[in-house]
Formats: C-alpha cells, structure tokens, sequence
C-alpha cells in the first residue's frame, strides 16, 4: 500500500457552513502534482486515477488502523483532483480528531492507497494511473500542498471534557504502557494487492505516538520531552534492501552480451555462389575427358589419331538449414529491450555456424591427397609440407594453391615456429627473407604467400585453390531468412529461420590435407 504521510502545509479550520454535524471535507488529493513520501519516492497521481466506486474509503488518525475515526461519505473526481467528505463516528477517538482538526492540529489528509497500474518516468517519478482508495487519514503535514482539511462541523456533539483529549494520563501510567504497546502499522510503499504483507519486527515495548501525543509531550517538555525522543529513535525500525525487494528496480545496461563472433570464416574465404530458384537437385557440368594432341605421323595427308572430349554432368543436392523457437505473446509485449530482436539475430547466429560448419566438414571430407608434417615444431618440417602439397596440386593441374585453411591450433602452432637464433619465422613485421607474415592479434596471414583462413570448425588443416573459376571447391547458398507466425490457442508465436545450401567438390586434386 502507498501511504502518503509526507511535508509540511499549515491550514485554518473553517466554520461549518451549512454541514452535518461531525463532518469534514475538502481536496484529498491533487492531480499531475508530484510529491515525495515518506521514503524518498516521489509519485504523481494522474486525473481519474482513484478508484472507489465498489467501498468508500475508511478515515484513520495517521494511517493507523487501528485508530479508525469514521468514513469518507462523498467523493468528487474533479480535473483538478479528487475532492471528499468524510464523517466522524461519535467515540472517544472520533471526538479528539475533530478537536485537534478543529484547532488545526491536524489540519491536512492523507490518502492510503493500493496502486494497481502505474510506471516510471525518466527521473524515476513514481506515475499512478490506476489506484485502489482504501483509506484517508488526518494528519498534521501533508505531501501534496492543497490536500487538507477545509471544513469542520464539529460544534455539535463533542464533549468539552479536557481529559478526553488528553492523551498521557498521569493518574494511571500503568495502563498507559499497556495501550503504548500495541503495534502500530508500518508503512508499506507500493506493495500490490496481491502480494503478501510484509511483517516489520518492531519493539513491542513502546508505541510510535500519535501526532496528539507527541503535541502533548512537547508541551510538557524537559524529561518527558527527551524520553519520548529517545524512544522514538530506539522503537525506529532499521530498513534494508533486504526488506524492500519490491520496489527495488531491475536496471538493464548496455545490449545483451554473446561471447560468440558470429562469422564464417571459410565460406567468406571461397565465397558464396548463387543457387537456382528452381528443383531439389541442380547440374554441374564437369570436364572428365579432355582431347589428346599427338604429332602427325611422317608424311603428308596421313590421319592423325582421333580425340574427344567428355562433359559429366554431376547432381548437386540442395540442403534445408533451419530451426524455429516459440515465444509467448507476454514475452514479445513485455520485454525490454524486446526480446524478439535477440531471439532474431540469435536465430540468424545459429544458421551461419551451420552452413559455415557444413561447408568445411564438405571440403574436408572430399580431399584424399595428403602431406605430412613430421615435427609441428621444426620450421623446416612446415616449409617443406607446404611446398609439398603445392607440388602436388600443381602436377596434375598447373594450378597453385592460395588458401591454407586451419585449426586455431595449427594457427598457434605456425605462429610460435622459430629459427636456430630464436627469431620467428613468421614475424607480425616483415623483415628481409622473411616466408610470411602472421599476428597474434588477427587471423589475417600468408605463411608462404598463401592466405591464412582460421577456423574452429575445421576438422583438419589442409591447403588448396580455392579462389577465382578454377577453385576446386564451391558453395551455394540461398538465405530465406525469419518467418514467423502466430499461435492463437497458447497466445503465441512461433518464429523459424532457415535457408538452403549445397556444395560441389569439383577437384579433389587441388587440395591437400596436412597430417
């Protein structure tokens, strides 16, 4: 509950004009005023925000229910704010609250409320739209400059006895520390109906005094004075976060963190081909035979011998790639930042990893020509498997290799080769005779003038022409993207991302694996 008991206003009682006896009225609330409470929050309440249509609010003494003096019996939504008129029960209690509301003791209200629909601003104003009037209460300041008491009549029916007003009765202390250790309630500040009610552990030793009390206790001062201050400050319960979770807010900073660099580092090394619109399966036309040249034989007009030319046509299958979440339309309205937009990109995330894991396992699988690296960590060893496997791709095809593609292992263990004097082979700046380049810091390198392509997906190192329209390898690919749709029986949405892909291992020949 949001209990306003708050700054200071002083206000003069006026005369009772017309009105029932034991009646006040005035403005229990204004509207679009901000206000700071009890603890620190500052709120504003904005027009036709009280609701109290079902049950007129009950009126207390400073929010104590147990100090209940009457009942709101009118209430008025203006523009302006919220105006009422409120009717005080004939007992002992009721007597003294029109008295010290008579002599202006208690000359303000404050309205007891259950906020069932409200926000933040950005200067984190507390904004009511929607509240549960569940009670006023007289008060000597009030939070909301306006909100008060501006009428009494009172002149009928009130005891003029001087001891019923008199709230620290000398005669009978005893039954004096009997009433005082009755507990009192606590503030709760924006707590919702539906949540249980926090329980303070207050000493039960003293009562926090009324406004009444603590008027009657200055008056008197000296020791009674410095007493009641005393125990004031010793009953004042010590509050923690740990007892208001409620209203403690969840600050978001910054985007959501993914460890993960969403690349593709092989298929952007050999690129992406278009992939026909049309059919499951595609042709890819191959040369198998190719014509063979001799010399004429001695002489003139004699044959020569005969030649052809062979063109297989190869099937390439295509692939479907995807996966799909469903997410509850609260999910997709209540987030913040919204939730569809990382649940997107984790979607588009988690199919180029696919495609890209796909397409090296592909290659990798396919190639049969090997060359072999004795000792991981001797340079020589190194140089002479790559100029190796680039003799073995140049023999059969005058093609050279321009891709080495890695482990992150291979990677390391490339870049920590050093020579007999300790110097790297491949230094991170070129030096003279240097074979290559490679850094710690990027995966960009040309050991040997190849290029470098690092990547985690690779089951195995291997080289190889991979560029330009004699690459040896090729991959197509057809992103279709998100498509979503909605689920009315679960109030849902189910999202999917997918894509097609293919890859042709049109040479064999012009790579070679690293073993």
């Amino acid at each position: 509950m949001l209990k306003l008991v708050q700054q200071d206003l002083k206000i003069d009682a006026a005369e009772p004009n017309g009105m029932p006896r034991r009646t006040l009225a005035g403005l229990a609330l204004p509207y679009n005023v901000v206000a700071t409470v009890n603890d620190g929050t500052k709120v504003m309440f904005m027009p036709g925000s009280l609701n109290a249509s079902e049950k007129m609010p009950k009126m207390y003494l400073n929010h104590d229910s147990t100090k209940a003096v009457g009942i709101v019996t009118s209430l008025v939504d203006t523009p302006g704010g919220m105006m009422y008129e409120a009717r005080i029960s004939e007992t002992a209690l009721g007597n003294e609250a029109l008295v010290l509301a008579a002599d202006g003791v208690l000359d303000a209200v404050s309205v007891g409320v259950n906020p069932t629909r409200f926000s933040y601003d950005e200067k984190g104003t507390m904004i009511i739209e929607s509240a549960d009037f569940q009670e006023l209460s007289l008060v000597p300041y009030g939070a909301f400059a306006g909100a008060s008491v501006d009428r009494v009549a009172a002149s009928q029916g009130i005891p003029q006895d001087e001891q019923e007003v008199d709230n620290i009765e000398t005669e009978t202390p005893n039954e004096e520390l009997d009433t005082m250790t009755q507990p009192t309630e606590t503030p709760q500040v924006i707590e919702a109906a539906s949540v249980a009610p926090v329980v303070y552990a207050q000493p039960r030793t003293f009562k926090l005094p009324t406004a009444g009390e603590f008027i009657a206790a200055s008056l008197q001062g000296g020791s009674v004075l410095a007493e009641m201050n005393a125990r004031v400050q010793a009953a004042a319960p010590n509050i923690t976060t740990a007892d208001t979770p409620g209203i403690l807010p969840e600050i978001i900073t910054g985007t959501v963190y993914d460890s993960l660099n969403p690349i593709r580092p092989f298929v952007s090394a050999i690129g992406t081909r278009a992939m026909p619109q049309s059919g499951a399966t595609f042709r890819r036309p191959k040369i198998t035979v190719r014509p063979v040249v001799t010399q004429q034989p001695t002489g003139q007009l004699n044959q020569l011998d005969p030649s052809t030319v062979t063109v297989a046509n190869n099937n390439v299958n295509k692939l479907t790639f995807g996966t799909f979440v469903t997410m509850s339309e609260q999910d997709l309205d209540w987030t913040d930042p919204a939730s569809i937009n990382i649940v997107l990109n984790q979607l588009a995330i988690a199919y180029g990893q696919a495609t890209n894991n796909y397409a090296v396992d592909t290659c990798h699988a396919a190639i049969t020509q090997t060359s072999a690296v004795a000792d991981t960590t001797d340079p020589a060893d190194w140089i002479a498997a790559i100029y190796e496997g680039a003799r073995q791709i140049s023999a059969t095809s005058n093609y050279l290799p321009t891709h080495m593609v890695v482990t992150p292992a291979t990677w390391a263990a490339l870049g920590s080769l050093v020579d007999s004097t300790g110097r790297p082979v491949f230094p991170q700046i070129g030096a003279m005779n240097a074979p290559g380049q490679l850094s710690a810091a990027n995966w960009n390198g040309n050991p040997l003038g190849l290029v470098l392509v690092v990547d985690k997906d690779t089951p195995g190192s291997f080289m190889g022409h991979a560029a330009g329209p004699a690459a040896g390898f090729e991959f197509y690919e057809q992103q279709k993207g998100a498509i979503s749709v909605d689920v009315p029986s679960t109030l849902g949405r189910t999202i999917a991302y997918r894509g097609y892909a293919a890859s042709f291992m049109a040479d064999a020949t012009k790579f070679v694996k690293f073993v």
